[in-house]
């Protein structure tokens, strides 16, 4: 069986049925689930002191599972940043083992990747958020549920989404994918674990978040030289924010149109991923082909992302159950 340990690296659970409910699924899935000593730890917002987060990262690094998917997110990795033994998480993943997860895991997948070229990590559901749910709030998402099965056992390759603006016909790039959510990357710019990625597919995503504070935060990208230097931008879900009357018709769609406006990079919409329940998984890291035929796009990679060098064309060969989520 394909060992998985669930940990806690950023903030507290409120509650620990969520928590024993994604246990239960994740086994009858064909997981042998370890839940991590801490998993449950609280102090303040905090899932345990930093010690205790730090200790439980390092632990499960150390005893290098199939796959460490984390709970949920929340806030806490970036406390932890400069204490993490890095080289103690490359070895685990050179050893085999997949970190999952989205929201705050960003700090934690971007500082590996700003010292680790060639290895990987996963962006993808968390446990309790996306296999915790209960039956009567919609239960598991069968299209998330499907990509992880397939990204965790090595077969997916290719996720494809349609683009719904259009006008990125024929488009071919290729490069490092990276990214994740939008506010947590930006808190890492500037610091030693911001990934200094040129030519690569930025991949973003954010929720409660307003529309012009999502546009800030792309423009600061773009005016601080990262967006304009690579091949692709591709942007997920951006939900949650109520508009106000002092908008007056202004939306996303105006901040993404503000961007575009600024620089020559293509910035893609509708990638499927965020903090919404139907998402894809993503080789953070990993090299990634993108292509674009009307207004479908297909993003592909090698099977084995620790190998983040040389990624071969995919064509249509994207999975069926996961491939096509809208």
């Amino acid at each position: 069986m394909t060992s998985l340990t669930l940990f806690t690296p950023a903030g507290a659970l409120p509650k620990a049925e969520p928590l024993k409910r994604a246990a239960k699924r994740l086994t009858k899935l064909g997981f042998e689930v370890a839940i991590d000593a801490d998993a449950l730890a609280r102090h303040q917002r905090f899932a345990g002191d930093d010690a205790t987060r730090l200790e439980a990262l390092h632990r499960i690094a150390d005893a290098a599972p199939s796959i460490a998917l984390a709970t949920r997110g929340g806030y806490g990795m970036t406390r932890l940043l400069d204490q993490i033994a890095w080289a103690r998480i490359a070895k685990s993943v050179e050893q085999g083992t997949r970190w999952v997860g989205y929201s705050d895991l960003t700090a934690l997948q971007n500082g590996f990747i700003a010292r680790h070229k060639g290895l990987a990590m996963w962006s993808g559901p968390l446990a309790c958020d996306d296999f915790g749910r209960s039956e009567a709030d919609g239960g598991v998402d069968e299209v998330t549920r499907d990509c992880f099965l397939e990204a965790m056992s090595g077969a997916l390759e290719a996720v494809g989404f349609r683009e719904p603006t259009g006008g990125f016909d024929g488009l071919e790039a290729r490069g490092r994918l990276w990214g994740g959510n939008l506010t947590v990357l930006c808190s890492l710019l500037g610091t030693p674990h911001w990934p200094k990625v040129k030519g690569g597919i930025l991949f973003l995503e954010d929720v409660n978040e307003h529309p012009y504070r999502v546009e800030r935060q792309l423009l600061q990208l773009q005016q601080a030289g990262v967006i304009d230097t690579q091949a692709a931008v591709l942007l997920g879900d951006f939900s949650g924010a109520a508009k106000t009357a002092n908008d007056r018709g202004y939306g996303l769609k105006d901040a993404v149109a503000a961007l575009r406006s600024r620089t020559k990079t293509p910035v893609l919409t509708g990638l499927p991923f965020g903090h919404v329940r139907t998402k894809v998984c993503l080789p953070v890291g990993g090299t990634v082909e993108l292509y674009v035929q009307g207004r479908e796009a297909i993003l592909g990679w090698q099977s084995d992302p620790r190998l983040a060098h040389g990624a071969h064309e995919h064509g249509d060969d994207c999975a069926p159950d996961c491939g096509h989520a809208h």
